[in-house]
C-alpha cells in the first residue's frame, strides 16, 4: 500500500509518467517484455539515458515497427497534442475503437488490476474525446491514442501502479504550457480541447513558455489517480524522474515520489457538527434518532443544556464524525429534527493505541478494551453491554462484577 506524489512542474505526458514509474520500481525489463504480453509484434521498448538540465534518467521510447521509422507521438507530445501532423499511417489506418483497445487489454497477459486500471484510463480519454467531437464513444477512432506508443504507455503505467499498489495520490498544479498547435483537425489551443476536459476541476497553470506540456494520455492517467491537490508535509522515500523528448529551458521532467505523510499516527483529524434546539420534543430525540445518527456516521455525539434567546431552555446537540462522514451527517440532523441549521468545523482529536482483547473469567468471555497511556502503562476496560449480560444471566450486580474483571486483568 503506497502513496503517490506527482509533481508535474513542466508538464505531463504518458511517456514522462512510464519513465518516472519505472524508476521508482525499477520496472524497465518488465515494460520491455509488454509488446509481447499484449500481443503487440509491431512495438518494441526502448530504454535511453538522458540528462535534462543536469537531472540524469531513462526515458522509456515506444517504437512503432510498423511504421518503418520511429514515432515520437510522446516525445513530441509537448508541442502537438495528437500524432495528426506527422502522418502517422499507422494511427489513421487502424485507429482503434475503445471495443478494441478493451479486447486487446483484456487478453494481455497482465495481472487483473493493471487491467482495470488500463480500462480505467483509457474509458476517461473515450469519455473526453466522445464529449469534444459530439460523438458516441463505441463510435470514436482512437487515432492518436490507439497508436502502439500510447497503448504501452498506459497499459504500462498501469502495470506498475499495479506493482506499487498505490492507494493515494497527492498531486501539485500541473503546467498545461500555451500557445496554439497544429493538428489534424487544424489549430488548437493549448491544451487541446480532450486535455482540458480531462484536466477539468484541477488546479493548473501556464508555465513561462509556449508549445504544449501535457497530453491526453497524462492527464487521463493523472485524473485516473484521483489526486488530492493539498499535500500535507510528506517524509519522501523513493524518488525518481520521468523525462520527455524535447527540451525546455526548465528542466522537461515529471518528479514522482513514494511518500507517507507524516501525521501522529494517534492523531486524527474529525469535525463536530452541532446545532442549538429549542423547539424540538424530547421525544424525537430518543434511542431511534440516536441510533440514526451513529448509523449516519457519527462518532459519538452529547446533549448539553442551553439557555437561548428569550431565555428559552433548549438543547446543544454535537455530533463527533470523519470529514467524509460530515455531510450525511448534517443531513440527518436536518432531516430528523426541527432545526433549519447546522454548523461544522475541524477538530483534532489524540487516541490512546487500543486493542479489543477477549478476557477469560469465571463466568465465561467478556470483550474488552486494552489502552495504552503514553508512558506505556496500559488499563482494561470491559464492554458494557457484555458486562450488563454477563450479571444479569449470573444474577451479579454489574458494578460488582466490573471490579472484579477489571482489578485483575492488566
Amino acid at each position: 500500500m503506497n502513496t503517490l506524489y506527482v509533481e508535474p512542474f513542466s508538464g505531463l505526458a504518458g511517456d514522462m509518467l512510464l519513465g518516472a514509474l519505472c524508476g521508482l520500481t525499477d520496472g524497465y525489463e518488465e515494460i520491455k517484455e509488454l509488446p509481447d504480453k499484449l500481443h503487440l509484434p509491431d512495438g518494441k521498448v526502448e530504454i535511453n539515458e538522458v540528462e535534462k538540465n543536469g537531472i540524469v534518467c531513462k526515458h522509456v521510447k515506444v517504437i512503432d515497427l510498423n511504421d518503418g521509422k520511429e514515432t515520437h507521438h510522446h516525445s513530441h507530445d509537448h508541442d502537438h497534442p495528437h500524432d495528426h501532423d506527422h502522418g502517422h499511417s499507422h494511427n489513421h489506418s487502424h485507429g482503434r475503437h475503445l471495443s478494441d483497445i478493451i479486447q486487446l487489454i483484456d487478453h494481455g497477459h497482465i495481472s487483473d488490476g493493471a487491467k482495470k486500471i488500463a480500462k480505467g484510463i483509457f474509458q476517461l480519454i473515450g469519455e473526453a474525446e466522445s464529449s469534444v467531437h459530439d460523438i458516441p464513444i463505441e463510435k470514436i477512432h482512437f487515432h492518436e491514442i490507439s497508436g502502439v506508443d500510447s497503448i504501452i504507455d498506459i497499459v504500462g503505467c498501469s502495470v506498475l501502479l499495479d506493482n506499487l499498489g498505490i492507494e493515494k495520490t497527492y498531486s501539485d498544479p500541473i503546467c498545461t504550457g500555451f500557445g496554439m498547435v497544429k493538428t489534424q483537425h487544424g489549430l488548437l489551443p493549448v491544451p487541446a480541447p480532450a486535455t482540458a476536459l480531462l484536466l477539468e476541476g484541477m488546479p493548473t497553470f501556464k508555465g513561462e513558455e509556449d508549445g504544449e506540456r501535457v497530453t491526453p494520455t497524462g492527464a487521463a492517467i493523472l485524473r485516473y489517480l484521483k489526486p488530492d491537490f493539498s499535500p500535507p508535509a510528506l517524509k519522501v522515500a523513493k524518488v525518481a524522474y520521468g523525462p520527455g523528448q524535447k527540451d525546455f529551458a526548465g528542466p522537461n521532467v515529471v518528479r514522482l515520489s513514494l511518500v507517507t505523510p507524516v501525521t501522529e499516527s494517534n492523531k486524527k483529524s474529525l469535525c463536530v457538527v452541532e446545532t442549538n434546539l429549542d423547539d424540538c420534543s424530547p421525544e424525537l430525540l430518543g434511542e431511534a434518532f440516536q441510533g440514526g445518527l451513529i448509523k449516519a456516521g457519527a462518532i459519538d455525539f452529547t446533549f448539553t443544556p442551553v439557555t437561548m434567546k428569550k431565555s428559552r431552555p433548549g438543547l446543544k446537540l454535537s455530533a463527533l464524525a470523519n470529514e467524509q462522514n460530515r455531510e450525511a451527517v448534517c443531513d440527518f440532523i436536518l432531516e430528523n429534527t426541527t432545526t433549519i441549521g447546522v454548523r461544522f468545523y475541524s477538530v483534532e482529536r489524540k487516541e490512546l493505541k487500543r486493542e479489543t482483547v477477549s478476557l477469560e473469567t469465571q463466568y465465561g468471555a467478556i470483550k474488552a478494551k486494552r489502552v495504552t497511556t503514553p508512558s506505556g502503562n496500559t488499563r482494561v476496560k470491559a464492554e458494557f453491554d457484555d458486562l450488563q449480560k454477563t450479571a444479569n444471566e449470573n444474577d451479579i450486580p454489574v458494578v460488582r462484577l466490573k471490579q472484579e474483571i477489571e482489578g485483575s486483568s492488566k
